[in-house]
């Protein structure tokens, strides 16, 4: 399954991805870490990603997250990950929340907004989701930005929600309805 615009493609993470993913963690640690939660020192590790990646797969096949590698069409290139996360699928509650990050060196390019539109189609028209919800720190202005393009709203400050280097840290919660219902 691929999902795509003229310039990304989104697809599954698949096996091999780790070292894809340990490259991106490693070159934007120091970025990244100002803004997502907060990980010891084996998820930088080969050992640790193939964690990841694996838990990335099975959950994918459970259909209990959809977690996507962002790739440059041009090249193939994977600069980073979309997912559906905490999926709660039962009739009165269709919702799930959305993470994702690029490689610093392709943000500000469109890719994230473009990632993020394709992952929400995804939950909206595939999964019929009814509502995708996501959560960011209120100095991440991009990121905000990136979902608002997305036509996610702002509905509130979540307090201290999220452990990210080393403290507690407040995040504006976003949620974005389904507009093909």
């Amino acid at each position: 399954m691929i999902l795509e615009t003229e310039h990304i493609y989104l697809r599954p993470f698949q096996m091999g991805d780790d070292q894809y993913l340990l490259d991106i963690e490693l070159r934007n640690r120091t970025s990244f870490e100002k803004t997502s939660a907060t990980h010891n020192d084996s998820y930088y590790t080969v050992e640790g990603q193939k964690y990841v990646l694996e838990w990335a797969i099975q959950s994918f096949c459970e259909k209990s997250m959809f977690r996507f590698a962002i790739c440059l069409k041009e090249n193939d290139r994977f600069i980073g990950n979309v997912s559906l996360n905490d999926l709660l699928m039962v009739p009165s509650l269709m919702t799930c929340f959305i993470g994702y990050s690029v490689d610093g060196q392709y943000q500000g390019k469109g890719y994230a907004t473009q990632a993020v539109k394709l992952a929400t189609d995804y939950g909206f028209k595939i999964l019929r989701l009814h509502r995708i919800e996501a959560g960011v720190m209120p100095k991440n202005i991009a990121s905000q930005r990136v979902l608002e393009k997305n036509g996610f709203v702002r509905e509130g400050l979540a307090r201290k929600n999220v452990h990210i280097n080393g403290k507690w840290e407040d995040h504006y919660t976003y949620g974005c309805l389904n507009p093909y219902e």
